[in-house]
């Protein structure tokens, strides 16, 4: 019997303009965790989607268990006992979390009618196991994105897989939910599941993996054993090639006026349940204020408020002075209102438009690149995203000309950072920016944000990174159940405070 859960020997795949997998081998032992790490582009979800069936191979052998298979689609994938939690759900959005977890193998009666009763039973037991806290009946359309990743988790506890993939699994989890799932992961191991763990987080490698591959730009660069030997910087180097500064340098700001002020506002979710209660807080110009606290807690109605989104019930929101509560999210963009979303997909980018028509879905209808009679001058098009491109290291198989939808989840990342840095906007509202980057990558869009604010940028940012906003942010304000329950200075509170108020303690309880 083969030691290998898992023999990939050679593998070689390709996509136009791009060599995703340049003849990669890769060997996972049977009941270890095994993390693959590489920059944004490397090629590691296309490894995997390949292990998947998602993507034949043009060139290379894969064997299960010593024995060599042809994996031909996902289905004969899970006929072997592998299943994988994508980095990109696969989601059917007006469907219950149960009809998404049993899509495929729907359980019936005798009679042969649909029948969840059983599947919902399992689906609250495993969830309730694994401290996933999902509602069985819920629409997925009703639930926030971090949900939404455990319902991907869900799909492959339930499936009962022995090698489990997991591509980024926690690119959306808050720092409660990651220790969770570690202890999952944990946990699986016990059981004698063989897991792959995708990720660019390397304190996940250190805490859960038992070995590390790493790829870059296609190619593999070797595996090594972590250890409490094992350091994050040595294994950033053999990432991205060259050393990582994981510190933020950054002057103290220096603050002007107000650019943004959120006055007393009540916002709804789209259950018409008021997830932001009478919120006050200002944005001066040269500052980043951080707003930490844990998902589902009133950060993304806020955002979406702000940005002309949603609704507001109740209260104002001014720029510069101006009330812009209702205006449009055209007019809020002209007035100088910057968005980098949460969803990146649903909000960020036009999956099927091209890398430069994303660049400039905010001003293609300005005389920069539309003419007198409405064309678009495509080569000044052209022009913004090959330039973009470069400075933001975008890898792109077919570069400007690339759809925005086969992008890597990083790159797509970067292209919208791209874009709303590149408008130099008065007031940058900023949801998790480094979600699903590489090291390298962070360190580069850190640097701009701070590059932004020392250009007098008011900058609003929430991540459920806590040592991203308590790195990044000048001012800090903690947020519970919709209400700030706490502001103050960079370097005040220390990380224990600010989780205790995240979870509702006022600020001197906390203290």
């Amino acid at each position: 019997m083969s030691e290998y859960a898992i023999q990939m020997l050679g593998i070689t795949k390709t996509f136009p303009g791009i060599i995703a997998n340049d003849n990669v081998d890769l060997e996972v032992k049977k009941n270890e965790v095994l993390a693959i790490l590489g920059e944004n582009g490397a090629g590691k979800s296309t490894l995997m989607s390949v292990l998947f069936g998602a993507y034949p191979p043009d060139a290379g052998r894969i064997l299960i268990n010593g024995k060599e298979v042809k994996i031909t689609d996902p289905n004969v994938a899970t006929k072997l006992g592998i299943g994988m939690v994508h980095q990109h759900f696969k989601l059917v959005h007006n469907y219950t979390v149960t009809e998404n977890i049993v899509l495929g193998r729907e359980p019936r009666n005798k009679a042969g009618i649909l029948s969840l009763k059983d599947a919902e039973k399992r689906v609250a037991e495993l969830s309730d196991k694994y401290g996933l806290q999902v509602d069985p009946r819920a629409k997925i359309d009703d639930i926030t994105v971090g949900q939404q990743q455990r319902v991907e988790i869900l799909k492959t506890l339930y499936s009962d897989s022995d090698i489990i993939i997991l591509d980024e699994p926690t690119a959306v989890l808050t720092p409660q939910e990651i220790d969770e799932l570690m202890e999952i992961i944990r946990t699986l191991k016990k059981e004698g599941k063989t897991i792959v763990i995708i990720t660019h987080k390397l304190k996940e490698i250190m805490a859960v993996a038992d070995r590390c591959t790493v790829l870059r730009r296609g190619k593999y660069i070797g595996t090594i054993d972590i250890t409490p030997e094992t350091n994050e910087q040595e294994l950033a180097t053999m990432m991205v090639g060259r050393p990582v500064k994981f510190d933020i340098e950054k002057a103290p700001c220096k603050p002007g006026k107000v650019a943004l002020e959120i006055k007393d506002i009540t916002v709804n979710d789209s259950l018409g349940v008021a997830k932001v209660k009478d919120l006050s807080l200002s944005v001066r110009e040269g500052e980043i204020v951080g707003i930490a606290g844990v998902d589902g807690n009133g950060q993304t109605e806020l955002l979406y408020a702000l940005s002309g989104l949603s609704k507001v019930e109740k209260g104002q929101i001014f720029m510069d002075g101006e009330d812009i509560t209702n205006l449009s999210i055209k007019e809020r963009i002209e007035k100088g209102l910057g968005h980098i979303p949460e969803d990146r997909q649903k909000h960020g980018l036009v999956g099927g438009f091209t890398v430069a028509e994303n660049t400039v879905l905010k001003n293609y209808y300005t005389d920069t690149y539309t003419g007198k009679m409405g064309v678009l001058k495509y080569d000044k098009i052209k022009d913004n995203s090959d330039s973009l491109i470069e400075q933001f290291d975008i890898r792109s198989g077919q570069g400007s000309e690339t759809p925005a939808g086969s992008l890597s989840g990083g790159n797509q990342q970067k292209v919208i950072v791209a874009r709303e840095i590149s408008l130099s906007p008065k007031v940058l509202l900023v949801a998790q920016p480094t979600r699903g980057l590489d090291v390298g990558a962070i360190e580069y869009i850190r640097k701009r944000l701070v590059a932004e604010r020392d250009k007098g940028k008011a900058i609003l940012l929430v991540s459920f990174e806590l040592d991203e906003i308590m790195n990044l942010c000048d001012r800090i304000a903690a947020i519970s159940k919709g209400q700030i329950v706490g502001i103050f200075n960079e370097g005040e509170k220390t990380s224990a405070e600010i989780g205790l108020m995240m979870a509702g303690v006022k600020t001197k309880e906390a203290q």
